[in-house]
C-alpha cells in the first residue's frame, strides 16, 4: 500500500510539473492556480497518494506489532510446552537403560 502511495505521489507531482514550468507549492506538493483538467488530476494523485503512504505505514505498525505478540506468545507456548517434553524424555531414556520399561 506504501509502495502505491509513492508511485500515486510521484505521478501526480510529474503530471503537475509537465504540465506547467513553474507550480506554486505548499510545502512539497505542486499545485496550479488556474482550473484545469490536468490540475485536478494532478492533485487527485497527489492527495491519493500521500493518503495511502500514510495509511501504508500506520498498516505496516500496526501489523508489526500484532506479528510481535504472536511471536511473543509462540515462543512463552514452546518454551513451557518444550521444556516439559524433554524432561519426559529424559525420564523415559533413564528407565529404558535401567530396564524398567
Amino acid at each position: 500500500m506504501f509502495l502505491a502511495g509513492i508511485v500515486l505521489f510521484v505521478g501526480g507531482i510529474l503530471e503537475t510539473l509537465s504540465l506547467t514550468g513553474n507550480p506554486s507549492w505548499f510545502l512539497i506538493v505542486p499545485y496550479l492556480a488556474e482550473t484545469s483538467a490536468g490540475m485536478f488530476l494532478g492533485m487527485f494523485m497527489v492527495s491519493c497518494g500521500l493518503g495511502l503512504m500514510i495509511f501504508g505505514l500506520i498498516a505496516a505498525m500496526s501489523y508489526s506489532r500484532d506479528r510481535g505478540w504472536y511471536m511473543r506468545e509462540l515462543c512463552k507456548a514452546g518454551t513451557t510446552t518444550g521444556g516439559s517434553l524433554m524432561k519426559k524424555g529424559v525420564k523415559l531414556s533413564k528407565k529404558r537403560v535401567e530396564g524398567k520399561i
